[in-house]
């Protein structure tokens, strides 16, 4: 399978500030990748690079394409939801639809049309007598229209409620992904997308410290409730994490078979977010 984003010692620098250290990973077509790091860890350098924004060291494709020397070309395969949405304020959401249907030979006036409904916004309504949640959902109305063959979700539902980011999530799975489209996904609210993500990319301070399928996770994983008698010898399998919850020690084990660890309490798996604090703290 042809990767559509195929990175080999990415390495950008902001004067003797390290930003991205020399990462490598490839993301395949149909896939949902979340990429998972805390403020600083790299992640919207990563993200600038692969959309052409920014310079830097090493070999990086997006869709067969270089993104820093091939960047119109890629623009019209690409469609980009930052975490700040910012319109005119004079602009109305007819006028908004109205343009992006000029400008994009892929926008789908009709889906857009589609996705609107789903909100309070009104053809006249204007973007300064808009809340910040009604901004947001105007502006992933636009671009989730363009079918574009690979998405970039920068923190995309900030600023939503609850009601409509599951909503959005929904809407994003069944009106818009399919197995000729990837996504790239950037969030905080990690456990809001962990039942869409396919694969999860862990970036730590300018580092990848996971790479891996959700099904090789899946396997890799196990959290065990430690009965307080089999402590000593849980801590011998070397979890890579350890915390206490109602009194009971909760270890987290990478690569140990299921077969071993049911003596040792009850199993279960891992949160995401569970999962990354605890790969956040190794890689420190």
């Amino acid at each position: 399978m042809n990767a559509v984003v195929s990175a080999k010692h990415l390495r950008k620098t902001y004067g003797k500030q390290v930003a991205v250290d020399g990462i490598s990973f490839d993301i395949p077509s149909g896939r949902i990748v979340g990429l998972i790091g805390p403020n600083g860890s790299g992640k919207t350098t990563t993200l600038k690079a692969i959309l052409g924004l920014t310079s830097y060291e090493g070999e990086l494709s997006v869709l067969g394409l270089n993104p820093h020397t091939q960047r119109d070309a890629l623009m019209e395969e690409i469609c980009f939801i930052a975490d700040v949405a910012i319109l005119p304020s004079w602009l109305k959401v007819k006028d908004a639809v109205d343009f992006v249907e000029g400008v994009h030979s892929k926008f789908n006036r009709d889906k857009a049309q589609r996705f609107l409904a789903k909100t309070k916004l009104t053809p006249e309504m204007k973007v300064k007598s808009m809340s910040k949640g009604m901004v947001v959902q105007l502006h992933l109305a636009l671009v989730m229209a363009i079918d574009a063959k690979l998405l970039v979700l920068d923190e995309p539902t900030l600023g939503l409620d609850i009601l409509y980011r599951k909503q959005f999530y929904q809407d994003l799975l069944e009106d818009y992904f399919d197995q000729n489209k990837t996504i790239i996904i950037t969030t905080h609210q990690v456990e809001e997308v962990e039942h869409i993500l396919t694969d999860l990319l862990f970036i730590q301070n300018g580092k990848i410290s996971l790479s891996a399928s959700m099904e090789e996770v899946e396997q890799r994983f196990i959290e065990v409730a430690v009965s307080p008698m089999h402590v000593e010898q849980a801590q011998a399998l070397h979890p890579i994490d350890q915390r206490s919850m109602f009194g009971k020690n909760v270890m987290l084990f990478d690569g140990v078979g299921a077969d071993i660890l049911q003596a040792l309490g009850e199993l279960r798996r891992p949160s995401i977010a569970d999962l990354f604090v605890a790969t956040m703290k190794g890689a420190k």
